[in-house]
């Protein structure tokens, strides 16, 4: 049998060379298209097959193989130089339009209402005590109150620095606390507004300077306290000739008699509220995390002092009964208490300040002819709109919807009552809302209505909500603003008497403003007590121009007197100007610039409500 075996087909196994051979000639010509062969080859390919090997080598390089597309060199060099070319071009386009100088469209005058911003501003700088700052740019004014706290024997603790109140030379905490609130809560919604007027720096330093001050009348470090200062200096004349703020007439650098400092140790309306100036600063600051830490904490002490310790601090005829009598505390436990939770995210803060009880007794629901006006006093209608944005940014939902609904509610109607189409409150003809009912000093509470107005139609925007209802009838948001702009432009001139009531801003405004450091001329002379009653009682325009000071304004008729002895037509204070740099802000710049709808929630954890309890059982 043979070793190779036998193929099952009749053949061996074996391989054979000759088989091999015929077997590659045979895969050659496998590989060769015979399709190809049959075909007439054009000019090119002929020349390729033709050529010898160093013919070939001349034929390639003619060509350039761009690995998809095979080209001629001489137009792949036409190609690039081209290509080339046209940058050399564009560049040296490029360089003669940016060496030739542009004409840019100058910038829109900024408007009114950022003028007067700026104006309205300097008047804190006109307002400041202690050692003043190089840049304050208020010539007429130095150093002064640096012997404050220091020389009240009883006290004899430093409180140098803090701003005067009006056109005297008393520290008021409680009515400056609320100055420093209102800038706090302007600034946290249109910090845009004010870094576009160039004016961010300048108002996140006076309220520094405010709240700086505010730290050193109680023990900011501690965090339990018994009492605070509430007031440097007294006014009030009924003890006789006895020199002080009041009586005397006197520059505030030249002051030499005694500025006792009034303690209080159950004071919940004051205490709240400096709670409140100090929880909204810290928002402003929350890039200075030390800082806002420091103001947090004197916060959250002031406002556990306010809750311990039950008072007014205006109650038994104290000095501050007098020019700032607080009617009640309860407006600022709801006010300070929103400010706190906005500060630290606390939700027992927000309990309450939306307690129905605590909302009952700031007279949430019994209205009254002063229902709806936002002021130093009463705080009420500030938190509503504040809690407001709460509910429509938010939604905390349960357990605080109930409450929130309702001071949402309530905030629409206010605003309904701001509107000329209801009476709520007269006007004069000139079209001034008399929201304090013909009493004297209206601006105050006019300006803190127009700012209230803005910003809450500015929520509304900001929150794609078109309008409210008032009653049957819907209301677009431009109604709020336009209420708010003919309220500021009547203070900026577009009045019966064609008169600005803001010092400094337009051709004509009081020029004996009710104001001592404006009306005694800075000449080296020292005058005492009553050597300076000459230039109280002086019939000439005032020597320096406290610039942005907004008076108290016109009478129920739009009368003016433009008299320096009567306060309740030229005197400026603190809170009324806060509340004008407020309205002046909102209104400034272009309208699509709202508010700034989250920093004011930076301390606000995720919301998560917690799903209210299920209904009782049902029993047939």
């Amino acid at each position: 049998m043979s070793m190779y075996g036998r193929d099952p087909w009749g053949g061996p196994l074996e391989i054979s060379h000759a088989d091999s051979a015929t077997d590659d000639d045979r895969s050659r010509n496998l590989d060769l298209d015979r399709g190809a062969l049959s075909r007439t080859l054009d000019e090119t390919q002929q020349s390729w097959l033709l050529a010898g090997p160093g013919d070939q080598g001349k034929k390639k390089k003619k060509y350039v193989d761009l690995g998809c597309l095979i080209i001629s060199r001489k137009l792949f060099l036409w190609i690039v130089g081209g290509l080339l070319g046209a940058a050399a071009f564009a560049g040296f386009v490029t360089l003669i339009v940016k060496a030739v100088p542009r004409h840019h469209k100058p910038p829109l005058p900024p408007d009114n209402y950022t003028l007067a911003l700026h104006k309205a501003l300097m008047f804190f700088n006109a307002q400041r005590s202690g050692p003043l700052p190089r840049h304050n740019n208020v010539t007429w004014r130095g150093n002064s109150g640096m012997k404050d706290g220091l020389s009240d024997a009883a006290f004899r603790r430093s409180l140098v620095g803090g701003f005067y109140d009006a056109g005297d030379a008393i520290k008021f905490n409680f009515p400056s606390s609320f100055a420093m609130t209102m800038l706090s809560w302007s600034v946290i919604e249109y910090s845009a507004k004010y870094q576009a007027a160039g004016e961010l720096g300048h108002v996140r330093e006076i309220i520094k300077w405010g709240c700086d001050y505010l730290l050193k009348t109680f023990n900011s470090s501690a965090d339990t306290i018994d009492r605070i200062a509430a007031q440097v200096g007294t006014g009030s004349t009924t003890g006789g000739s006895s020199p002080n703020d009041h009586y005397c007439w006197m520059r505030p650098e030249d002051i030499d008699y005694p500025r006792p400092v009034t303690e209080c140790h159950a004071c919940s309306d004051l205490a709240a509220e400096m709670a409140a100036a100090l929880a909204a600063a810290s928002i402003v600051f929350k890039d200075n995390k030390k800082y806002s830490q420091k103001l947090v904490h004197g916060a959250t002490t002031l406002f556990k002092f306010s809750r311990d310790q039950r008072g007014r601090y205006s109650a038994g005829g104290s000095d501050a009964s007098f020019f700032y009598n607080s009617t009640s505390y309860w407006d600022e436990f709801v006010w300070g208490g929103s400010w706190m939770y906005l500060a630290t995210g606390n939700s027992s803060y927000l309990q309450l300040a939306t307690n129905p009880t605590m909302a009952k007794h700031a007279g949430a629901f019994w209205g009254g002819p002063d229902y709806g006006v936002f002021s130093w006093d009463n705080k009420l209608t500030g938190a509503q709109v504040l809690l407001s944005r709460l509910r429509l940014f938010l939604s905390p939902g349960y357990p605080y919807e109930e409450i929130l609904r309702t001071f949402h509610n309530q905030t629409s109607i206010i605003m309904c009552s701001y509107l000329p189409i209801f009476t709520s409150f007269n006007r004069t003809k000139g079209g001034l809302i008399q929201l304090n009912h013909g009493r004297p000093q209206p601006l105050q509470y006019v300006v803190n209505a127009a700012f209230l107005a803005a910003v809450y139609s500015d929520y509304l925007e900001a929150a794609d909500t078109p309008g409210w209802y008032c009653g049957p009838n819907f209301y677009p948001t431009g109604v709020l603003r336009d209420f708010a702009k003919t309220q500021i432009n009547y203070i900026l001139g577009k009045n019966p008497r064609k008169m600005s009531y803001v010092v400094g801003f337009g051709n004509k405004y009081p020029k004996h403003v009710h104001h001592r450091g404006a009306s005694i001329p800075k000449n080296g002379v020292h005058y005492n007590c009553k050597g300076g009653w000459k230039w109280r009682d002086s019939k000439k325009p005032n020597p320096n121009t406290v610039v942005g000071a907004m008076v108290a304004g016109p009478d129920r008729h739009d009368g003016f007197k433009d008299v320096r002895s009567n306060y309740n037509y030229t005197e400026p204070t603190l809170a009324g100007n806060a509340g004008l740099v407020a309205a002046l802000v909102a209104l400034s710049g272009h309208e699509n610039t709202g508010v700034d709808k989250n920093t004011i929630f930076s301390a606000v954890p995720p919301m998560f409500p917690t799903p209210p309890p299920p209904p009782a059982p049902w029993k047939p």
